[in-house]
């Protein structure tokens, strides 16, 4: 049996998400129909919308999406309709990397999260018009009313929690805590820098705290950004464009320069620059979406005198279905407030979410469905 629901179908490179109606498919055998309630929108959907990665269209994205599990696939013995979900990356389950619980490393990573369809080639999704819309980003396209996922992009979650609100756990909240408590394990005593205090970075910031740092230090442009990141546990806030990346680690105390940095902005001229104040043993995180074709330039006797390390990391070396559950347990313990990041928006304002998330005005919109 078909479902009708309402989507944000993306047609134009570039353009603004237009609500339609659409219809999608029964779920499959492993597959979950998803009542959306909030989905958070990301940096990403920003990325693909502007065919920086190759999304085709027309396209519903959406990859931060939560809510309630309607209908199940005959295969799916472990979620039941009424069960509250967020909803994660997809991954392909028997690869290396799954293999080793490191999904978000997927070796089919790109084709399942930014193909637009299932491993199959399908799509779930057809317009008012019978025409089909690529569906299944990230595993999810939860810009929209419903989603169709497979059961391994979902993660049971408390049902006492405003769901509303989980959906940004999915990616770019766990992007930036995992960064730090997962593919770092930033040390107890630790110094780190964080370049862009944006969602990812605040939430960088809130694990550094959790991982027992000792000067964590926020890099931004924006006043407010800085004043928030202090408010959640950095020590030291300065500007980034007020002095070269040593002389921030000088002005934080640390005249080695950096045991950890953290770049969230993508800007590989920034990279480039806060290698050089990294300490010896230091690690340099890649966590923002950098250009392709963009090298990373670095003194290969600065990095290798000192035993300096450059890291790629994707979702934050999350497996979600463990991580997600800690994230959730450090908010109820009051040591990860993530949701004060987040602003909420109608379904119906999704161009005016997408303005106030790209200006910088929001850290976190969410889209709220009712």
């Amino acid at each position: 049996m078909a479902h009708a629901a309402r989507a944000a179908v993306l047609r134009q490179p570039g353009g603004v998400p237009g609500i339609e109606p659409v219809t999608l498919e029964e779920p499959r055998p492993d597959e979950l129909l998803v009542e959306i309630r909030g989905v958070g929108v990301c940096h990403t959907d920003m990325v693909m919308r502007d065919q920086h990665l190759p999304v085709p269209l027309p396209v519903v994205l959406g990859h931060e999406g939560a809510g309630i599990v309607r209908a199940v696939g005959r295969d799916v013995t472990d979620f039941a309709p009424g069960d509250p979900v967020v909803l994660s990356f997809m991954s392909c389950s028997h690869c290396p990397s799954c293999d080793e619980d490191a999904p978000a490393y997927c070796h089919n990573w790109f084709p399942l999260n930014f193909f637009g369809a299932r491993a199959d080639g399908s799509t779930g999704l057809v317009d008012a018009g019978g025409k089909a819309v690529h569906s299944h980003i990230f595993g999810q396209s939860s810009f929209a009313s419903h989603a169709l996922v497979n059961r391994r992009n979902a993660i049971k979650v408390p049902g006492d929690l405003p769901i509303e609100l989980l959906g940004p756990l999915g990616c770019g909240i766990q992007t930036g805590a995992g960064a730090v408590l997962n593919s770092c394990r930033v040390r107890p005593g630790s110094s780190v820098a964080v370049i862009g205090a944006g969602a990812v970075g605040l939430s960088a910031i809130m694990a550094a705290r959790i991982a027992g740092a000792a000067t964590i230090v926020a890099l931004d442009i924006n006043p407010a950004r800085i004043e928030l990141a202090l408010d959640l546990g950095a020590t030291h806030g300065l500007r980034a464009d007020a002095d070269s990346y040593p002389g921030h680690a000088a002005a934080a105390g640390c005249p080695a320069g950096f045991d950890y940095i953290f770049d969230t902005t993508g800007i590989i001229g920034v990279v480039n620059e806060a290698i050089t104040a990294l300490a010896p043993r230091g690690e340099m995180a890649l966590v923002g979406a950098y250009a392709p074709g963009t090298p990373v330039g670095a003194d290969p006797t600065f990095i290798m005198s000192g035993g300096r390390v450059i890291r790629g990391i994707v979702e934050g070396s999350a497996d979600p279905q463990r991580f997600i559950p800690e994230l959730i347990e450090l908010y109820r313990a009051g040591q990860f407030p993530f949701d004060r990041l987040i602003e909420r928006f109608p379904f119906d304002q999704i161009a005016d979410a997408i303005e106030a998330g790209e200006s910088g005005r929001v850290v976190k919109p969410v889209l709220i469905l009712p």
